[in-house]
């Protein structure tokens, strides 16, 4: 039996915490194996007489070239947590991203003229990394199967799903034990705790309200996977992704809808993108401040309490564009196109966005992306939560200076719409969706500011 951290050993203790912190043992897993990849194509190419360099410069060059593919792996996804049920097509996976790794590697030593390796080991190296991290989740997965038994399954639906199901796991396998039937959602928790069930399959087409927002997120919290069967009404969604359990489509079901690795990749890229154009943002930041200063007097920043991911509330700062105590008549009010509480000729900078520009310091805390769903006031959150279910998943992702809401929309557009905006962004994340808004930000911001 495994000690409390207060009375394992130090090194336990070490362990403990790492995994608290999101440590794996597939990191050095994959470090070894990548390391030795290397070695093993540069002896089986040149034997022990290694070409033009020293082998301490090549053990160095390998060491670069494994913390390169670590790193690919890590923000393209490979080292996130996977529900047990399924078979995870690994292989695809792992050889864009090992291709991407390769292409880094590549691309550093064309830019530097200092080779990682010798160049014909790339294409080696794209074709056993590859294999060499897929075995490795093959191998996690097993060791993991093993070390907690088999999934205990609970099959959801009409009679005839659930027999047709059950057969297909008796026949087919896949490693699952069911210990648990029921034909709807009501008592989920209560069935979940009585039968100690670890994956819940969904069988019917009922309405995902019953089990999203609750109990979904205490499922996630507690690791229970969650499965909902693919019908053919989902192809009118444009379903791409699925899983296969004991021969039946599954798609997993996640109250967040973006990974963790994905967040890390956009604040990442964020700093990145704000040392790049921090001498640009200071300048217009500063012409705005004084323009600012001029047309509204004293206090050029404001400050507003917002509402930030995981619904974290947060201060937010921009340049004040509307007389002072705006609200002290009509209480929290959405800004409408023609505002009278604006101040004179501050509309075409309330237009142009340039009132957000403060926001830039936001970002650089942690705060705010640069691009995300608009932070919303907690007065106007707690009713649109009411009025829009499901609201509250756009908190899944850090609000943002812009968004796709923001250049599809204006001030006043309804949040009903803005909200489906902000869904299909937070489905369709990427690097590349960031820079487009990013330079359609900028058209709309002349645009409007001409007007």
């Amino acid at each position: 039996m495994s000690l409390p951290a207060t009375e394992a050993s130090p090194a336990r203790a070490v362990l403990l915490r790492l995994q608290a912190g999101g440590f794996r043992f597939l990191y050095v897993i994959d470090a070894v194996t990548l390391f030795a990849s290397m070695h093993l194509i540069t002896l089986v190419r040149f034997g022990f007489d290694w070409p033009t360099f020293s082998y301490s410069y090549y053990l160095a060059g390998f060491s670069l070239a494994t913390l390169i593919h670590l790193s690919v792996y890590y923000f393209g996804g490979l080292y996130e947590y996977e529900q047990r049920l399924g078979r995870p097509p690994w292989l695809p996976k792992a050889s864009v991203l090992t291709a991407v790794a390769v292409l880094v590697s590549a691309g550093l030593a064309l830019g530097t003229g200092r080779y990682l390796m010798p160049r014909g080991n790339l294409v080696a190296l794209f074709v056993l990394a590859t294999i060499v991290v897929s075995v490795n989740r093959w191998l996690a997965r097993r060791v993991r199967s093993r070390r907690f038994k088999a999934p205990r399954v609970l099959l959801v639906g009409a009679a005839p799903e659930i027999s047709l199901a059950e057969r297909h796991i008796d026949e087919i396998g896949g490693g699952a034990r069911v210990v648990g039937r029921a034909p709807d959602t009501v008592n989920l928790l209560a069935l979940i705790d009585d039968r100690s069930v670890t994956d819940v399959l969904l069988l019917s087409g009922g309405s995902l309200d019953e089990i999203y927002p609750t109990p979904l997120d205490e499922l996630e919290r507690r690791l229970i996977g969650v499965y909902r069967r693919v019908l053919p009404v989902d192809t009118l969604l444009g379903l791409q992704r699925s899983r296969e359990i004991a021969g039946m489509p599954f798609v997993t079901l996640r109250t967040h809808a973006v990974p963790t690795h994905r967040l890390r990749l956009k604040r990442l890229l964020d700093l990145l993108v704000l040392v790049l154009v921090a001498p640009l943002a200071l300048l217009v930041f500063g012409i705005v401040a004084l323009y600012v200063r001029v047309a509204v007097g004293r206090g050029i920043i404001y400050s507003q309490q917002r509402v930030g991911r995981r619904g974290r509330p947060f201060t937010l700062y921009k340049f004040r564009s509307m007389i002072p105590d705006a609200e002290r008549q009509t209480g929290a009010v959405t800004a409408r196109e023609d505002d009278d509480r604006v101040v004179p000729g501050m509309r075409w900078v309330r237009a142009s966005r340039l009132d957000e520009l403060p926001q830039i310091w936001n970002v650089a805390k942690g705060d705010m992306s640069l691009v995300g769903p608009r932070p919303e006031r907690p007065e106007f959150v707690a009713e649109f939560e009411r009025r829009f279910p499901g609201y509250g998943r756009r908190h899944d992702i850090p609000p943002g200076i812009t968004g796709l809401a923001q250049i599809r929309g204006h001030y006043q557009t309804d949040p009903g719409f803005k909200l489906g905006h902000d869904l299909q962004y937070l489905v369709n994340w990427s690097p590349i969706l960031d820079l487009l808004i990013l330079v359609q930000t900028i058209g709309v911001m002349v645009r409007r500011s001409a007007r």
